[in-house]
């Protein structure tokens, strides 16, 4: 099977998971505010290595990690035409809604425990 669409695969898988983390906890809890976080950048992180998979596993690290702390930093900024996107269900999903620290806290660690599977697991066992 095609590497890019291995990473799809989990990828979908991620996103899944972390659409279960908001549907079966939706109120705030760990889980809603800091776990469907954490998956949410670790599958940003894995929609990276789809398309960087030639290059070592730290530029899509890095890659991940500026997207999630701008989208999180976007966040802060209030025009009409982007809080109508943020009141979309997808758009609110992707975009977020407030600012906050511990978010960026959640996606470094979502994004080291996704390249510590990738690195150790994916890559290794299913020989990408």
């Amino acid at each position: 099977m095609n590497v890019i669409i291995k990473y799809l695969f989990i990828a979908l898988a991620t996103l899944l998971l972390g659409l279960a983390s908001r549907i079966y906890f939706p109120t705030s809890g760990f889980i809603h505010d800091y776990v469907g976080d954490a998956i949410w950048a670790g599958m940003v992180y894995l929609g990276f290595r789809m398309f960087l998979n030639p290059y070592p596993c730290q530029k899509s690290v890095n890659a991940a990690l500026v997207f999630s702390f701008f989208i999180e930093l976007l966040q802060l900024y209030h025009a009409t035409w982007i809080d109508a996107i943020r009141k979309t269900r997808l758009g609110g999903l992707i975009l977020g809604f407030e600012f906050m620290w511990s978010d960026l806290i959640s996606y470094t660690i979502g994004i080291l425990i996704a390249f510590i599977i990738d690195n150790y697991w994916i890559t290794n066992k299913l020989k990408l």
